[in-house]
């Protein structure tokens, strides 16, 4: 495997170079085959930087390592480059051991719909809109007694009780604006409210059984 090698500006030992193509090797051990494989030197202000990029036919690890010295930063690269290999390298693994889950017998079992289901469908659908109860279904090649409509009438309506409100709990003190009003029938809980606003107008805020407030100007 050949190992590219790129230095801006600052010189890279043979003996680093040696140091650095061993630790792609080892790496390479872990992701399989390394398609390509390049390592940079530079420096910035006082540290010495190694920036490893390698690439393999389905994954990619980039890492970099910052140091007072090129050993330490080739060391910090390379460190950081097996740690990315071999998390990949156990990724891979978990994946192949998960086991394929089959199809259940339910779900490969075709569903079966016909014409007849749709026509006994419809006929019950039709029967039940119009009031009546339908016959029940037999199973075919057996004799069925006639079926008997039932008619069914509709219950009585029931009867919703009054809600009242005793309007001398609902009388506002003060005059208030129809804002204010609001927010005094919601922090109070109210379901009424009767007030005047500055001008003198009267007005009553009421909640709907919906949960809306509604306002209602008394004319004087």
């Amino acid at each position: 495997m050949e190992v590219e090698f790129t230095a801006r500006q600052v010189k890279v030992s043979k003996g680093m170079k040696d140091g650095a193509t061993e630790g792609i090797e080892r790496i390479a051990q872990v992701l399989g085959r390394v398609t390509a494989a390049k390592l940079t030197f530079w420096a910035e202000r006082h540290l010495q930087i190694v920036e490893i990029t390698l690439q393999t036919r389905l994954h990619g690890i980039v890492s970099k390592g910052e140091a007072l010295t090129q050993e330490s930063a080739l060391r910090q690269a390379l460190s950081h480059a097996e740690l990315q290999a071999q998390r990949f390298r156990d990724k891979v693994r978990t994946k192949k051991r998960l086991p394929k889950v089959a199809p259940t017998a339910e779900a490969r079992k075709p569903r079966k719909t016909g014409r007849v289901a749709l026509e006994a469908t419809s006929v019950a659908e039709v029967a039940e809109s119009n009031g009546h109860k339908p016959a029940i279904a037999r199973a075919p090649g057996r004799q069925t007694k006639a079926a008997i409509t039932v008619h069914s009438f509709p219950g009585k309506p029931a009867v919703v009780e009054p809600h009242i409100l005793v309007a001398a709990e609902a009388l506002a003190i003060r005059p208030m604006r129809i804002e204010e009003a609001v927010k005094e029938a919601e922090f109070r809980d109210r379901d009424l409210l009767i007030f005047r606003d500055p001008k003198g107008d009267l007005f009553v805020l009421h909640r709907r059984r919906d949960g809306k407030m509604e306002l209602v100007e008394v004319p004087l």
